[in-house]
């Protein structure tokens, strides 16, 4: 097929995107894998997470005619994706353990008869003998493969089962592959191509900018008071994902919350495939529910609602934290990644690390990815600009939507101090961790430091006029700055690097943060948020009556209340204000087949608000 050829499909696209999915436009890079899949060319596809990846399958399976089969790495993701398909009016199915033997029989005479239009599959189950023989009969017309970077070592969610992928290119050499993910940077991006064997591919990456996302870090103080605070300023009513390192963590914080009142819930690998199941069955239908998990509550989750996610422990990467934060927000609306963080998170990250038999070339890597991650925090600049030059792109202006934008980072000249404390590192024999050198410093009186006669060092007291959590500030920016490094992370013991002797001899002045005097959350975490989109209808009435008629409603259809419309839907209801069918179908995300199933009731609400 020529690119001519495609190009030939404009109008079709057009036509099909607004009387299917009610959407007026495709975002530019969406239009052009698009056209490149129905070029026949093999496309790599790099979107961020709302970015609308799966409109890259699932418009050019409608277009040409052809069943597009979709490689998914999980059943919950197939069967939300199927459930929203079939909302919109498109047959589609999946094919995976969850079938028995006769409803998979279904299945197959369906695809036979060419009625299904998109199939989801995992990767070890399109790999099945019979299953290639049987698809090989078929008018397969594409294979996409979600989560691309799962086949990649490099990749955040790596997963031996994807690296076979390129055995299907035996059974479908002139079919195009589409390859789709969150997040790649360029040795991932290489990894991917060359693991599925992408014949001459074409690249389209999308900007990682998430503008509706608001990001905020806060050092750990007190970390349930924290969570409780940012919770009930900013998202008293929404759906949200609390992240946790440990599963005890995860327990005892979402323990915690429901103490508060809080519709909270725990998540992890260690619980029971039943319990996980019911946990993500309630988190897919209930408003204002908090899931508390451990990166376990991962690539499943496709609710676009999601109002906030917030981390209480340090990822380990930008990738990670990436990934993680970008599951709010994914409609478009306003959304929060909110974030407290420690010392101590490093040295667990470190240890665990230490722990592993991984070969040294890999330790490396996730050290410098940590080393980053912690930069991300600690750093004075916009947060939206650092985390977009990770994954190399440049922002002109300060983004206005994250805490150092709209509460500065105050600094003062902090070489005094960094001097004190390397100096009280150097002097007790770089033999110690964080706790101890601040005791010196501070001039505790510990039967430690009586015993070891460190009272009697010329550093000790002369950082008596910090706090801990100030020097524990100080000492954090140092290891970020490569002045102090981790000696042994089994007893965290701390020892400067040759460029801390820069600092002794007084050649470097220091720039440091000042430690923020209170928590950064505020109530008016939920105000400005610099996303192109307004909720500010003044319907506020009416958005709680279409709230309400959605939640009958699906409960009555069985499904969750966003499968019916989209909060981004209704606030555009509620903008519009549509009087008839012509003008409901303006309304973003409803076209023919929704409007026929849902829509007629809304109007009436809307109808009967005005008069």
């Amino acid at each position: 097929m020529t690119l001519k050829l495609a190009m030939n499909y404009s109008d079709q696209i057009l036509s099909t995107l607004k009387s299917t999915f009610g959407f007026e436009s495709l975002r530019l890079q969406q239009e052009n894998i698009i056209h490149s899949v129905l070029s026949g060319k093999d496309t790599l596809g790099v979107m961020p997470t709302g970015g609308g990846k799966s409109l890259c399958y699932q418009l050019p399976a409608m277009v040409m005619g052809k069943l597009a089969v979709v490689i998914s790495p999980l059943i919950s993701l197939m069967e939300d994706q199927v459930a929203n398909l079939e909302n919109l009016g498109i047959t589609s199915a999946f094919i995976n353990s969850s079938l028995d033997q006769e409803e998979r029989k279904n299945v197959e005479e369906r695809l036979k008869s060419g009625e299904i239009k998109v199939l989801f599959m995992a990767p070890e189950g399109i790999l099945n003998a019979y299953t290639l023989v049987f698809l090989r009969k078929l008018n397969v017309g594409l294979i996409a493969i979600d989560e691309a970077h799962c086949v990649s070592q490099w990749g955040h969610e790596f997963r031996f089962d994807y690296t076979r992928l390129n055995e299907l290119r035996t059974y479908f050499p002139e079919i195009p592959f589409l390859a789709l993910t969150a997040t790649a940077d360029e040795q991932t991006r290489k990894d991917i191509c060359k693991q599925l064997e992408l014949k001459d591919p074409q690249t389209f990456i999308s900007g990682f900018d998430r503008e509706n996302i608001k990001y905020m870090i806060e050092e750990r103080i007190d970390e349930i008071s924290q969570l409780q605070k940012f919770i009930e300023n900013s998202h008293p009513d929404d759906t949200g994902i609390v992240y946790c390192l440990s599963r005890n963590k995860v327990e005892r914080v979402a323990e915690k919350l429901k103490s508060l009142g809080f519709n909270a819930h725990p998540y992890h690998a260690g619980m029971t495939t039943s319990q996980r199941s019911k946990v993500q069955k309630k988190f897919k239908s209930q408003d204002g529910i908090i899931v508390v998990a451990t990166i376990a509550f991962g690539m499943g989750i496709d609710r676009p609602d999601v109002r906030f996610v917030a981390h209480l422990d340090l990822p380990k990467s930008i990738e990670g934290y990436y990934q993680e934060t970008g599951r709010a927000g994914r409609d478009g609306e306003k959304a929060n990644a909110w974030m407290i963080y420690g010392f101590q998170d490093v040295v667990k990250h470190n240890k665990m690390l230490e722990l592993t038999d991984a070969e040294e070339r890999y330790k490396q890597i996730t050290r410098n990815k940590l080393d980053s991650m912690l930069a991300l925090c600690e750093t004075s600049i916009c947060r939206r600009k650092y985390l977009l030059s990770y994954f190399g792109e440049s922002l002109e202006e300060d983004c206005g939507n994250c805490d150092t934008c709209l509460n500065p980072v105050e600094t003062y000249d902090g070489t005094v101090d960094a001097q004190k404390l390397l100096s009280a590192v150097y002097r007790t024999g770089q033999m110690y961790g964080s706790g101890h050198i601040i005791d010196v410093l501070r001039g505790s009186k510990s039967a430690k430091i009586m015993s070891l006669k460190q009272n009697e060092l010329s550093v000790y007291g002369i950082g008596a006029d910090k706090s801990k959590q100030e020097w524990n500030s100080i000492l954090r920016q140092l290891l970020n700055q490569n002045f102090l490094f981790i000696k042994n992370y089994e007893y965290r013991t701390l020892a400067l690097t040759e460029e801390a002797r820069q600092v002794f001899r007084g050649e470097l002045t220091l720039d440091l943060r000042k430690m923020r005097n209170k928590s950064i959350t505020s109530k008016s975490s939920k105000t400005k948020t610099g996303a192109d989109i307004s909720t500010e209808h003044g319907n506020e009435e009416l958005f709680e009556n279409l709230r309400s008629i959605r939640k009958k409603i699906a409960e009555d259809k069985g499904i969750p209340p966003y499968m019916v419309f989209a909060d981004k839907s209704l606030h555009d209801m509620c903008n519009l204000l549509p009087q008839d069918k012509s003008t409901m179908l303006l309304v973003h995300g409803v076209g023919e087949s929704k409007y026929e199933k849902f829509g007629q009731e809304f109007l009436a609400e809307i109808i009967r608000y005005q008069c």
